[in-house]
């Protein structure tokens, strides 16, 4: 039986042994004794129309999420380039076991030009890996039916530029 429209995924990994190998790989390019901060892959970058919307997710573990702080200085370095006119949205989502086949079920998130401004408060764990710790509370809870339809306002907003 087919899945309705609505619950078909737009892209997926036809195969994920191979992606998860190539990923692995990529990993060998950082070799032990290097200095670094974290990762600074980004999950997911969308581009339609020279507008950009940039996705990066993050499991929560005792309601918190974790972002390396290089990967953070990173991610704020692209924002500032892709945003230069004002047409990239950059999300950070949290989330814990979901169903995306439920329309219900609920992320949290925030956007770079709220962490930009401030706006999201955050923790720094200066011990080991330096990271930045952001407090679920501190997110804004959305179900993947409200994702879904500011993803589409995000895209026809930059059908009209």
């Amino acid at each position: 039986m087919s899945e309705p429209e609505e619950f078909r995924p737009k892209h997926t990994i036809s195969d994920s042994v191979r992606f998860q190998k190539d990923r692995e790989k990529l990993g060998g390019l950082i070799l032990e004794g290097m200095k670094t901060t974290g990762g600074t892959d980004i999950d997911w970058i969308v581009e339609h129309n020279g507008g950009f919307i940039i996705m990066e997710n993050k499991g929560f573990s005792n309601d918190h999420i974790s972002i390396p702080v290089g990967q953070m200085i990173a991610f704020e370095r692209l924002h500032e380039k892709l945003n230069s006119d004002g047409k990239c949205h950059f999300l950070i989502f949290g989330y814990d076991d979901i169903d995306f086949k439920n329309p219900e079920s609920t992320i949290w998130f925030f956007d770079m030009k709220d962490w930009k401004t401030k706006s999201i408060p955050f923790t720094k764990n200066t011990q080991y890996n330096k990271r930045y710790i952001v407090e679920r509370k501190v997110m804004t809870p959305i179900t993947l039916k409200e994702y879904r339809e500011m993803m589409e306002k995000f895209w026809k907003e930059f059908e009209k530029n």
